[in-house]
């Protein structure tokens, strides 16, 4: 006979269970947020060759590993790397001083560190430096506050209807058609609210609201999927991957490139940090820079899918002995009574 350990004993094991998670989670928040560095940022740098020359090695020399310097042919060969997500930011050198050309809406820390940068080199040069936003945020979201806070419900949302659909729905095709139905009511939604309410995202309301549809796809699809074929720990396991280290490791409100890596790069294959890089990309750049994202995207959605199908193919067979067993107990009963 099994014993059930005293309560005061279990008490101990869940706090010390506990405890041990909060150990793992502080420095997995706490660590990338405290260290926020540029590290390998791309830039690219326009103008005569002996002045980008100078100012390449300047960069490089002042803040070694910082940042990656591409040099490109003009102007506006600069202005397209920044548009295509290539590059954060373009410095176009001239006789007559240095233009810096920035994209908020990518990354506002990243924009926000180039600019100080240009104040500091115009202050030590005494050379004019003029900065323009190429991808301005929205301006009921001057600071992008709004799209880091709103995208974290998004994930949350997700989640839930995922496990809603574990506990509260039979069948493979019946749980399939409720992760659909909810991607497409979230990506309505979500763009409405996001967009036309609270004017935190840019871009055109369709293209914004398919990728809404497509991030909460791949979460929900992905937990739901783990839940089919471990239960309620692979409810636990999808919260801790998607929620917990894809949150930490997502550079919602900042850049991969901020982040210490491979870390940053690590979060660019979860669906947190891909969705946040897919959506800025919809949002104010036109889809640029945001296949990769989708790829991974699509490809967790197409796992947690696979996972569901894999889930209930098991229970089928599972299910099949007992049916098989009924359907004796049955034949013997009916033939008992026949005598």
């Amino acid at each position: 006979m099994r014993r059930t350990p005293p309560p005061a004993a279990l008490a101990v094991v869940l706090a010390v269970a506990v405890t041990t998670l909060q150990a793992l989670l502080l420095p997995l928040f706490a660590g990338p947020a405290a260290n926020l560095a540029p590290r390998d940022l791309p830039v690219v740098v326009a103008g005569p060759a002996p002045a980008v020359a100078a100012f390449t090695s300047k960069i490089e020399s002042t803040s070694p590993g910082a940042f990656e310097v591409t040099t490109v042919a003009d102007a506006a060969a600069a202005d397209a790397a920044v548009l295509d997500r290539e590059a954060y930011a373009a410095f176009i050198l001239s006789p007559t001083g240095v233009t810096l050309h920035t994209a908020t809406a990518a990354a506002p820390p990243v924009a926000n560190l180039f600019s100080a940068a240009a104040t500091q080199l115009g202050a030590g040069t005494g050379m004019p430096v003029t900065v323009a936003d190429l991808a301005p945020l929205s301006a009921d979201d001057a600071h992008g506050g709004g799209f880091a806070a709103g995208f974290f419900p998004l994930v949350i949302t997700a989640l839930l209807a995922a496990i809603a659909l574990y506990f509260a729905v039979p069948g493979f095709a019946a749980r399939v058609v409720g992760l659909f139905t909810f991607a497409g009511l979230a990506g309505v939604s979500g763009a409405t609210v996001l967009q036309n309410w609270l004017g935190v995202v840019g871009g055109g309301w369709l293209p914004v609201a398919g990728v809404i549809a497509l991030i909460t796809l791949a979460v929900s699809a992905t937990v739901h999927g783990l839940a089919s074929v471990a239960g309620p720990r692979g409810i636990a396991l999808g919260v801790v991957l998607i929620l917990l280290v894809g949150n930490a490791l997502g550079a919602v409100g900042a850049a991969p490139e901020l982040l210490p890596q491979p870390w940053g790069e690590v979060g660019q294959w979860l669906p947190v940090g891909a969705g946040a890089t897919l959506l800025r990309s919809a949002a104010w750049f036109g889809g640029a820079g945001g296949g990769a994202a989708a790829w991974v995207l699509a490809s967790w959605a197409l796992l947690g899918l696979a996972l569901v199908g894999v889930g209930w193919l098991g229970r089928k067979e599972q299910a099949a002995p007992d049916d098989d067993q009924a359907h004796e107990a049955a034949r013997r009963l009916g033939a008992t009574v026949a005598a």
